[in-house]
């Protein structure tokens, strides 16, 4: 059945306006003023905000990581992204030892496929340059996956890859048509702190913070972003959270360098004083959360563009898997949740007179449909686009407590957080998946986003 949603103000990166919208067969087919469609649903959005879907273009469902795999599967982390007004995720894919980069997608499609409520992409992680690497890249480039993830720590979890390795990586996206983006922090440092600060007692979540501090963020992204300026590659600085990191950005961007950075909302809500909080293990994420002159900057960045993207690292892990660190910091799983909260709180600030609801669609929607090869079928309110659809009430008061979540999770870092309007209605390709606290999906409905920076 078609579907009309009247009397709203449509709201893009580039404007915003009063207007009637149609959809029909999972796209918008009209946008104008009085719309007749006699056989449509209707939905009368007078008062309220009609906005593209968010994409999160960074998630992390049913990820193992620490001895454990992170508490959302596709049926949970799906919903709570519908419930929270995002109609796409790309998730990663991380190689496991001996297998091939596309083997690990088809692994991880295989889990997904039957439980995805919502539209669905992928990066690859590269842990290892070998003989047949380039190859897999160009056909995964061609099966719709233009996008790699590499890792400058995590080496004792065989994620991070040598500098020799990244140069090789960088060249080969240039040559193919894909682009990289980069996990930014010293992880040799990281693994000398930490030894040094567990051999001397000192072990709780605030050393966690200590053992990856500003600088050891800023060392390796000033080193990527000079790497990838000498190569002349683009590149993507994914969870940027230092504010010489950012400083970094704004001066390649401004000497003409094609480089972009995406930061995440717990960046820019909490400091890390949260460490030292009786709860700090909850907040172990990594980059870690840093001090005050970092999230000012991030915001400074968000003003300017040096921050193109807002996305989550959604990665939560149980309340009981985060007490595996309550005596050795090292051992608490690292992420935190997000992909629930990440629009509300992001159209808070706009409710708030902090930034334009534009520019919020533009960090949450438009730009990762860009950056990320899906622009020509997400992103925007446009006819002939996939009719990912938020309607947003900006009078809709909303305090988050876990018990609101739809997260495979009893807690969450953004408990008792009052938000000033609150999307209310959820619509992906045509379908309502969300409305007013009912969640009406079923798993399996999401597709396969094929993606190409070429489009």
């Amino acid at each position: 059945m078609a579907l009309l949603i009247k009397n709203g103000k449509i709201i893009t990166a580039e404007q915003s306006y009063q207007a009637d919208l149609l959809i029909e067969a999972e796209k918008i087919v009209q946008i104008g003023k009085d719309i007749k469609a006699p056989e449509a649903e209707i939905i009368d959005a007078a008062g309220k905000y009609i906005l593209p879907g968010a994409i999160d273009a960074h998630v992390h469902m049913q990820m193992p990581f620490g001895g454990t795999v992170s508490a959302d599967d596709y049926a949970a982390g799906t919903k709570a992204a519908a419930c929270g007004g995002v109609t796409s995720i790309i998730d990663f894919v991380t190689q496991a030892a001996g297998e091939t980069l596309v083997d690990s997608l088809k692994r991880k499609e295989a889990a997904c496929i039957p439980q995805a409520h919502i539209d669905y992409g992928f990066h690859v992680c590269i842990t290892k340059m070998a003989e047949n690497t380039v190859a897999e890249m160009k056909e995964l480039v061609a099966y719709g996956v233009p996008t790699f993830k590499v890792f400058t720590a995590y080496k004792s979890s065989g994620l991070m890859i040598e500098d020799g390795d990244l140069v090789e990586v960088m060249q080969a996206a240039k040559e193919i048509g894909a682009r990289i983006s980069v996990h930014a922090e010293n992880g040799s440092i990281i693994d000398n702190r930490v030894a040094k600060f567990l051999a001397a007692g000192k072990t709780s979540a605030w050393y966690h913070y200590l053992s990856r501090p500003e600088f050891v963020e800023e060392e390796a992204t000033l080193r990527v972003i000079n790497l990838a300026k000498s190569l002349d590659v683009p590149v993507y600085i994914v969870h940027l959270a230092s504010q010489e990191g950012v400083k970094a950005v704004n001066r390649a961007r401004n000497e003409g360098y094609e480089i972009y950075a995406e930061t995440c909302p717990q960046y820019l809500h909490f400091t890390k004083d949260v460490y030292k909080q009786d709860n700090g293990k909850d907040f172990v994420c990594s980059p870690p959360i840093k001090g005050q002159a970092s999230q000012d900057e991030l915001w400074r960045g968000i003003e300017r563009g040096d921050i193109s993207v807002l996305a989550t690292d959604h990665c939560p892990f149980t309340a009981e898997e985060k007490e595996w660190g309550k005596d050795d910091f090292s051992k608490i799983p690292n992420g935190c949740m997000g992909v629930e909260n990440i629009y509300p709180y992001m159209l808070d600030k706009a409710n708030q007179g902090q930034l334009t609801f534009n520019k919020v669609v533009e960090l949450c929607a438009s730009n990762p449909a860009k950056l990320f090869g899906c622009s020509d079928q997400k992103g925007a309110i446009a006819p002939g686009y996939d009719a990912d659809i938020v309607i947003y009430d900006p009078e809709q008061e909303f305090t988050v407590t876990a018990d609101k979540m739809h997260s495979n999770l009893n807690y969450t870092i953004w408990e008792g957080l009052e938000l000033s309007g609150y999307p209310v209605t959820t619509i992906s390709r045509g379908e309502i998946v969300y409305n007013n606290g009912e969640f009406l999906a079923e798993p399996g409905r999401g597709k396969f986003i094929a993606r190409s920076l070429e489009a």
